[in-house]
């Protein structure tokens, strides 16, 4: 959680630098690369079939859509604001999806946490001013939301087919053949013109950001399931509001403190059940 706060203060550095194809590319072929000693000592045999190729390619287009969604918004938004809407909401949207796919019951303390999740999106995403939602980068971060939690639901029912370090692996590795396609004609090689600056975001977000940590958020879902996994993401926007305000100088918007700390709420009596926590 510590390590994707960071990231979106990463990530608003390399939107201001270079086109988002390009962006995309280096951050999942880094991405890859980082896996590659990981899988050295993991030292597990690797082993594909239909069902695991499955979660694989979904989980690749999702992760695709989620840089692209998440580029957007930052490039136009504050990059604090955008972890604090994707993280405190997609735990909640988690949830919900869970409900409604696997038709889950629910304790009465997980409808308060509900409604009070509704309230908080209300309020982070400024739907009382539907112009300022539509006009504004938050579509592309409820975008991002919707996305992740997607993410999450799949990440633990692939544990059942593949070993997580290798489900991230190829995740990576097909993003990166998938948005080479895509950019290939773009000047990929105009990263190496960059600044210092640039090389720590890009390093930063490709390796820390998201091999290590999606590693370690892979590896807890199947563990732990999907919702309660989920939970720990309120940690993230403490850490990107913090690392944005200090690296980009970026306001605390009342109305995204405010939200986020509904929604937070909600996430607690949501893994709340029977008296103690779930």
């Amino acid at each position: 959680m510590l390590l994707w706060g960071g990231g979106w203060t990463a990530l608003k550095i390399l939107t201001l630098a270079l086109p988002m194809d390009i962006i995309i590319f280096w951050r999942f072929f880094l991405m890859s690369l980082t896996f590659l000693p990981i899988l050295y000592f993991l030292n597990k045999p690797i082993t594909l079939n239909i069902s695991s190729m499955k979660f694989i390619l979904t989980s690749s287009f999702l992760n695709i859509a989620f840089m692209i969604s998440s580029f957007l918004g930052v490039k136009h938004g504050y990059a604090g604001a955008g972890s604090v809407i994707i993280t405190t909401l997609s735990p909640v949207i988690t949830f919900i999806l869970v409900v409604i796919i696997f038709r889950k019951r629910l304790d009465n303390l997980q409808y308060i946490g509900l409604f009070i999740g509704i309230v908080g999106a209300i309020i982070i995403l400024q739907l009382n001013d539907l112009s300022l939602f539509f006009n504004g980068s938050n579509t592309y971060f409820l975008l991002c939301a919707l996305i992740w939690a997607g993410v999450t639901i799949l990440s633990q029912h692939s544990h059942k087919h593949i070993h997580p370090i290798h489900y991230s692996f190829f995740i990576s590795l097909i993003a990166t053949i998938a948005s080479f396609t895509y950019a290939y004609d773009s000047n990929l090689a105009s990263v190496f013109d960059q600044n210092l600056e640039f090389w720590i975001a890009l390093l930063y977000l490709a390796v820390l950001g998201q091999t290590l940590a999606t590693t370690i958020f892979f590896i807890a879902s199947g563990k732990l399931g999907s919702e309660k996994t989920s939970s720990y993401m309120f940690l993230v926007p403490i850490f990107a509001l913090l690392s944005a305000w200090i690296v980009l100088d970026e306001p605390m918007e009342i109305h995204i403190i405010v939200g986020g700390i509904l929604s937070t709420m909600a996430v607690v009596f949501i893994n709340k059940k029977r008296g103690q926590f779930s």
